[in-house]
Formats: structure tokens, sequence, C-alpha cells
């Protein structure tokens, strides 16, 4: 049985704004159980994270909200990327994968690499 991990810090911003831009607009709790099921079911979403967050990213002018029709015909409020918050996607994709080069290294690393 997988083990369910928390989000880190600062990362659930930058994988709502990526499921938004793969897969278009969605409410919360679509959200939620996509990057559930993108990260294998490895990561938990909560819910008292996931909304403080969109929030967030709507006042930054990230994201854009309406509300619409579930799947299951229950009022939802829908978000969906905006200009710039592709740009803002770009921006901290590129932040990430340096992140990430640079920790990779680190693992790599050899002692005859430092002598």
């Amino acid at each position: 049985m997988k083990q369910k991990t928390d989000v880190l810090q600062g990362t659930l911003a930058l994988m709502v704004l990526k499921t938004l831009d793969v897969l278009g607009p969605l409410h919360g709790y679509g959200i939620a159980r996509r990057i559930e099921q993108i990260s294998g079911d490895l990561l938990a979403v909560n819910q008292g994270t996931l909304y403080p967050v969109l929030l967030k990213l709507e006042q930054e002018g990230a994201i854009d909200s309406e509300w619409g029709a579930s799947e299951n015909n229950r009022r939802a409020r829908f978000y969906q990327l905006t200009k710039d918050g592709r740009k803002q996607l770009q921006a901290e994709t590129q932040d990430w994968q340096q992140t990430a080069a640079i920790i990779g290294r680190f693992f790599d690393v050899k002692p005859e690499d430092l002598s």
C-alpha cells in the first residue's frame, strides 16, 4: 500500500498551474484529484491547503474562475489559466528545472570528482 505524502510547501501553486495548462478548466476538487492522479497517488492534496492557493493565484491574476455545473450537476467554481498564468508557469518551470539539475549534481558527485 502506497503512503501518500503532503505536497511540499511552495510546489502546489506550480502543480495547479501545470494541471490547468494541460487539462484546461477544472473545479477545485477536480484539480486536487488530478494532482494526486498525476503523482501516481503518492501525494495527498488537502482541500484546506488547495483553496487558499487558488485564491492567491486568482488575486495575482494567474488564474480566473467562474461558476458552472460539475459532472454531477452541482454548482462549482471552475478555474482556468490566464495569459499571465502561462508566463508565471513558464518562469517557475525554468526555476524548478534549474533547482532539480543542481540537486541532481549532488546525487551524482563522486569523491574523485572533487580531487
